[in-house]
Parts: C-alpha cells; structure tokens; sequence
C-alpha cells in the first residue's frame, strides 16, 4: 500500500464530520491499491458511532493525527477498534497504541495478511453475535471465498456501514484512465456497485450473499456509508436495490 495526495480525497481530512445523531466520518488519506501497474486510488474514510454512555465503535480507522486524536477524545471513549475485512486493518495498531484500553475486533484473515503488523490480542468477527455493542449496531458478517466483510447497522439513525460491499468512485477525482478502469470494474459514480473481480468470489456462495443484502434491505437504510468514493446520504435503500439489482 502507498499513500498520495492531492484534490481527489474529501477534503477536509482527518477530521470529524457528524452524519447523524451520533454518528461521524472522517475521511483519511489516499491510498494506491490494486496489481502492479494498475493501481486505484483509494480515498479512505472510517466512521464513529458513539453509544449512550460515550464509548465509541470505531470503523475502518483510518490515520490518526494528533489533531484528530484530540477530537476524538472530546467525542467520547475509544471502547471498540474494528478491521472489518481482511483489507482494512493498516490504521489498527496505532489506534491501539493511542487507546490501549480499547479491544480490537477482526475480521477473518486480517491476522494471517497482516503478519507481525497486528502483534497485539484481538478478537475475531466470525458471527452474528453477541458482541459488546449489541445494544448501539447490528452485525452481520458478509462472506465469500476470498473475504468476509461485516457489515454493521445503526438502527437509532438507520445508517449502515459499508467496507467494501460497494465501491463509488467519482470521475472527476479520476484520471482518464482510472475512469476506464472504474467504470470496467462497475464502480463508477453515480452507479457504484460491488466490484466485478469481487463478485466472482462469491461463486457458489450468491445465496448466502443474496441473503445478506436482503436482510440489509430489511433494515430500510435512510444512508449508507462507503469506505471508497462518494456515500450515500439519503435513498439509502434505493441505493442498495440499484446497486445490487444484478444479484436481486
């Protein structure tokens, strides 16, 4: 993974953005992912949600600045760090480091890819539940013969938290070719959906990911958080029907 710059991220970074009623963003840095060669940039973002006794779930954490670190620590207490797949872990042990009273929870794989970079106890996202934060979000762990992504909703402001389930990417934060790429990996704005190379892990496993997004769709999302390009802050249920009608 490599970093950069530049006017393709949402500025401003690595500063709390409130959503909804007890719920924040903060979009992180740009990254560079994918084969050598064809590398996307990525912009990151991960999301806060803080429980009614000020303990906050965080997703996906992205660089923690000491600014942000101040923030947050006005926001409330770091109680859950969460990689919610085995692609989003990078940010966790200085997240840890900064918030040692705080549990990190996985999910499968992030141990195994990340080698001796998680060095410290975390416990692993390999079901429904229970989990300490039952009472603020509901879990749902999404898996494919690649990955499991889990999912997470926030029933009190109908927010669901997306990793990378779907991708967004705008064009004009592209360069002509990144556009040709996006729009090839069925990721282009305004019609973001799951990438294609992803699909095809799930092969013989539709009916579970089928499944999945319908309970998603259950739980009638007013917006939906993305980790990569734009999020969906309103129609989010419309969102997800178009965004997974070739599976539905």
């Amino acid at each position: 993974m490599s970093t950069a710059g530049g006017n393709r991220v949402y500025a401003p970074l690595n500063q709390l953005k409130p959503v909804a009623d007890s719920v924040w963003i903060v979009d992180g840095p740009l990254i560079r992912f994918g084969a050598p060669g064809v590398k996307m940039p990525f912009p990151t973002r991960m999301t806060l949600v803080r429980s009614a006794d000020g303990g906050l779930f965080v997703h996906s954490p992205t660089v923690l600045t000491e600014p942000l670190r101040r923030q947050v620590q006005a926001l409330g207490e770091p109680r859950w760090l969460i990689g919610p797949n085995r692609i989003h872990y990078w940010w966790l042990p200085q997240w840890q480091d900064a918030f040692p009273a705080a549990r990190t929870f996985v999910a499968r794989g992030i141990k195994e890819r990340a080698r001796g970079r998680i060095d410290f106890p975390v416990e692993v996202l390999d079901r429904d539940g229970p989990w300490p934060w039952d009472d603020l979000l509901r879990t749902l762990p999404v898996t494919s013969r690649y990955m499991t992504e889990v999912v997470f909703f926030h029933p009190h402001s109908r927010t669901l938290i997306l990793t990378d389930l779907i991708e967004n990417f705008e064009a004009a934060r592209l360069a002509p070719a990144q556009r040709w790429l996006a729009r090839l990996g069925g990721v282009l704005d305004p019609d973001g959906q799951m990438p294609r190379d992803m699909r095809l892990t799930f092969l013989g496993r539709r009916a579970g990911l089928r499944a999945a997004v319908r309970t998603m769709l259950d739980w009638e999302p007013e917006r939906v958080i993305l980790a990569h390009g734009r999020w969906y802050q309103e129609r989010g249920t419309e969102e997800l029907q178009r965004s997974f009608r070739w599976l539905l």
